[in-house]
């Protein structure tokens, strides 16, 4: 069965379409468009509408891209923008009339959900009976606790990521101590990780973000220019710009669970496909 999911994020505008069956999920094409709605939500509260307008034009080339494939569903998703812009109705009404299909806003346990099925479905380690998937996106954090082969049983949002974060003017760890200072997750034995931070950041020190994989990752950060890092890690430039930011809450939320973070190539999109191929199948 063949799927397409459009993304809408707070940093970037994704496409995934992909093939489900008995091979697992096989991707067979991806688009991306950096659109910065985190950053003008976070600053002025809602989106312009010269970026209402872009993102619009990104969801329609996407729709289009994935009709080509002859997908049998199209699922059009908003995360964080959908629930934290002023003018999200409008927002969602002019993707919808764009991608021709009803876009939706994932609510936080909905993003947690499905963020942790397309991580269990591509992490490359032994997964054992309790684990944790974070999903550290732009304006918003997901942790959600549960077995592999159940859905998540315990899941939290906080309304920080990369974007927002990057944005503020004050101490980027005191913001982050402060924002997940409520939260007290339940022990698992594995933690994965997934999201665009997660991903910049393997390039930097590996696949498993430990206490010390973090510190030097830290070190890099404050060291070295986006631009050094961009060049030097082959990290796009615009995910260098606000890298700082997500590897200080990659740090947070690994000592939040005690565990190394184990970074997962899947996510929310692969989630996504999933749950769209077994509605179909129902």
């Amino acid at each position: 069965m063949r799927i397409g999911v459009i993304d809408v994020g707070s940093n970037t505008t994704r496409l995934l379409v992909a093939n489900t069956g008995r091979q697992g999920l096989v991707p067979l094409d991806k688009e991306k468009v950096r659109l910065p709605l985190g950053e003008e939500i976070e600053h002025f509260g809602a989106v312009s509408a010269v970026h209402l307008a872009a993102a619009a034009n990104a969801v329609r080339g996407m729709a289009a891209a994935a009709r080509r494939k002859r997908v049998a569903s199209l699922d059009v998703f908003l995360t964080a923008p959908g629930r934290q812009a002023g003018n999200a109705a409008e927002l969602v009404a002019a993707l919808s009339r764009a991608a021709g299909v009803p876009a939706r806003v994932l609510t936080k346990e909905e993003e947690g959900t499905l963020a942790y099925r397309g991580a269990v479905l591509t992490a490359d380690i032994p997964l054992p009976a309790r684990i944790a998937v974070c999903d550290i996106g732009g304006a918003s954090t997901e942790i959600a606790v549960g077995s592999p082969d159940r859905e998540p049983d315990w899941i939290q949002s906080v309304d920080l990521g990369s974007v927002r974060l990057t944005a503020r003017s004050g101490d980027m760890h005191a913001e982050a101590e402060e924002a997940f200072s409520h939260l007290d997750p339940p022990t698992v034995e594995a933690a994965l990780v997934v999201g665009g931070s997660a991903r910049a950041a393997r390039r930097l020190v590996g696949a498993k973000l430990g206490e010390a994989e973090l510190a030097e990752a830290l070190q890099l950060v404050d060291t070295k220019s986006p631009r050094e890092i961009s060049r030097r890690f082959a990290v796009d430039r615009a995910r260098a710009e606000i890298l700082p930011a997500g590897v200080v809450l990659l740090d947070e939320v690994q000592r939040k669970l005690g565990l190394p973070l184990h970074v997962c190539s899947g996510g929310i999109r692969e989630g996504a496909v999933l749950a769209s191929a077994e509605a179909l199948a129902a």
